[in-house]
């Protein structure tokens, strides 16, 4: 499917990074954007300092939008990130979020998000956040989330403490119920739009069309699947699902072409979503994002994987509620 056209871009920079506005709001992201979730150590174990530099490489390169959230590491990928983002800080957009803390640990409460986000601006070391997104808002019900969580989030946008307000998670039929029900500045979703999935665009684009939503997308590497690594074993999809994306790997690296870049190419190009974040620690993640960005995809090479992962495309799994899995 072809991608709707929403945001205005801005022409690209002496870096060579190209910016979109994310929806009616005032920031402007790189379309790659920094997701600091391997900070928490939730792939593998990391190198702080090599996790710094790869923070200051990214930005003197032109990423501007970096997330993160207290979920990620138990609140470890916060703390290393504002320890990575002292002095840099006002050349970055930032976000993290707020209701999930632990695997099964969610509190979607006024009160709690109140305290969150004071919370994640001192581990931030900062004392506004740009973007604040309810995390996985699946795992609540959508009337506390409409009538108690996002008027709580609006209060601190109020306060200064964000700047904008959105929601994340997975389901993307929750995510359009929620924002018809409350407007929001931003929604973010995950391993709906990438090599393996497209339906984000069936569901989520029109509507952010018609509301002047911005979009984020993330998981351009369907958490892991789409790399030399692999999926972590926690990973939710289905075996044929993971079995197809190893052959996307091979299949790659037999044209001399890195899986990991074409996926990453590929949502770039993606014109209605501000940014794509892609999970990095190391300055060669972020130089392989690079060249995903300066490095034009093979059609021919995409026409092979679209017929190679045809008989699992637009494969979800369960996510929260039992009525939120669409």
């Amino acid at each position: 499917m072809q991608p709707f056209t929403q945001n205005r871009q801005s022409p690209v920079t002496s870096t060579g990074i190209q910016y979109r506005q994310l929806g009616s709001t005032a920031l402007r992201l790189s379309i790659a954007g920094f997701g600091a979730s391997p900070f928490g150590d939730v792939f593998s174990r990391i190198d702080p300092a090599e996790a710094t530099r790869a923070v200051h490489f990214a930005i003197d390169a032109g990423i501007n939008y970096f997330d993160v959230s207290p979920y990620y590491g138990l609140t470890l990928a916060e703390q290393r990130l504002g320890v990575a983002l002292k002095g840099y800080r006002d050349r970055v957009v930032l976000s993290t979020k707020c209701g999930r803390y632990g695997v099964d640990a969610f509190d979607f409460s006024a009160a709690r998000i109140t305290a969150s986000i004071d919370e994640s601006l001192q581990r931030l070391q900062t004392d506004h956040v740009d973007l604040l997104l309810a995390h996985d808002v699946e795992f609540a019900s959508a009337r506390q989330i409409v009538e108690e969580t996002l008027p709580a989030m609006r209060r601190l946008q109020q306060q200064g403490k964000a700047r904008y307000i959105g929601i994340s998670g997975y389901p993307l039929s929750t995510l359009v119920g929620m924002a018809r029900d409350v407007p929001v500045d931003a929604a973010l979703t995950y391993c709906r739009y990438n090599l393996m999935m497209d339906d984000m665009d069936t569901v989520l684009v029109p509507f952010a069309q018609q509301r002047n939503l911005g979009i984020i997308n993330a998981s351009a590497l369907h958490m892991g699947l789409l790399t030399e690594r692999g999926a972590p074993d926690w990973h939710p999809a289905p075996q044929p699902v993971r079995e197809a994306a190893a052959k996307v790997v091979a299949l790659c690296r037999s044209r001399g072409a890195s899986a990991a870049e074409v996926a990453m190419r590929y949502c770039f190009d993606h014109a209605s979503v501000a940014s794509t974040l892609v999970g990095m620690s190391t300055r060669g993640e972020v130089e392989a994002c690079l060249r995903a960005l300066h490095q034009p995809n093979d059609p021919v090479l995409l026409a092979e994987i679209h017929a190679l992962i045809a008989p699992v495309f637009n494969t979800v799994w369960p996510s929260g509620s039992m009525d939120a899995h669409g």
